[in-house]
């Protein structure tokens, strides 16, 4: 029986990957078996901390249920969906300058989060999906273009937030169903138009394992306000983002380090009255005005 030291430990498993037959594959699983070994070898982990990392992972997955994806909150709050964001977005504006650039820079990308419901209704432009809901009324406006400019017709914003409590529909209950989520489409200038409410910042939901591990971290768990958006049309690249409310907390220490500045929008404060939209308005109001860059699919 091969008998292996720590220090060829390493080369002995990714030896073991000889007969893999799917590239991509060894490549992700040798890298990962260096990196966990070093991380191992650096901090010269004990049996007991290994035994409760088995414990938290183990733990992080009774978590997740069909409405909280707590491995999601997880990677979101160690940085690495942000870092998986940023490469890919890296490697497509490479490929897009590579391939003539365009005239305008894309709408750059951010976390899903884990709280994206599939299937939300489609709804007419200038639709309220925040009515009844708590929080202060916004109106979103604004187009979505290419990089050249042209205007995207029949694109599709599939836009969700928490409401003015920063409280999302999967965490009202199982009879709460779909709130503050809907799917609209541009018209044939490439223009969108929705009501909502102004997003406030939240706390990342912090009663299981992983905010246990903020808390000993010495961080806080809170987001800035935001609302969620995946744009896309046939053609083009998707991309998902945020709008973040540029008088918001936290924008300097987001919980999942998702904000960039780009994405940072001012909210514009409106006394009662006749709204852009030509709605009237009994109480006071804010706009949010963001134009999205799409990049022409390969």
């Amino acid at each position: 029986m091969a008998q292996h030291e720590a220090q060829d430990l390493t080369q002995a498993v990714i030896d073991r990957l000889a007969d893999c037959t799917d590239p991509r594959f060894k490549q992700l699983m040798s890298a990962l078996v260096r990196h966990a070994h070093a991380f191992v070898r650096e901090v010269e982990l004990s049996e007991a901390e290994w035994i409760a990392a088995i414990g938290f992972l183990t733990e992080t997955g009774k978590t997740c249920d069909d409405k909280r994806q707590e491995f999601i909150l997880l990677s979101d709050t160690l940085g690495i969906s942000m870092l998986v964001v940023a490469i890919n977005q890296l490697k497509a504006a490479r490929a897009f300058q590579a391939a003539g650039g365009g005239a305008s820079t894309p709408t750059e990308a951010t976390v899903q989060g884990p709280f994206y419901w599939e299937g939300a209704p489609e709804l007419e432009l200038g639709s309220d999906i925040g009515e009844q809901m708590p929080g202060e009324p916004a109106y979103y406006h604004g187009t979505v273009t290419d990089t050249t400019g042209k205007p995207i017709a029949n694109c599709c914003l599939d836009v969700w937030s928490g409401d003015g409590e920063g409280v999302y529909d999967m965490q009202m209950g199982d009879d709460a169903g779909m709130r503050l989520r809907a799917r609209f489409h541009t018209d044939a200038q490439g223009r969108y138009r929705f009501w909502s409410i102004k997003p406030s910042f939240y706390p990342v939901p912090d009663d299981g394992p992983v905010g246990e591990m903020l808390r000993r971290m010495g961080r806080h768990p809170n987001r800035p306000g935001h609302i969620h958006m995946k744009v896309y049309a046939p053609g083009h690249q998707p991309v998902t983002t945020h709008l973040f409310v540029a008088d918001s907390p936290y924008l300097d220490s987001d919980a999942v380090f998702g904000v960039r500045n780009s994405l940072i929008v001012p909210f514009s404060a409106h006394a009662p009255g006749t709204a852009p939209d030509g709605r009237h308005m009994n109480i006071p109001y804010h706009s949010a005005s963001y134009d999205f860059r799409l990049v022409p699919a390969a």
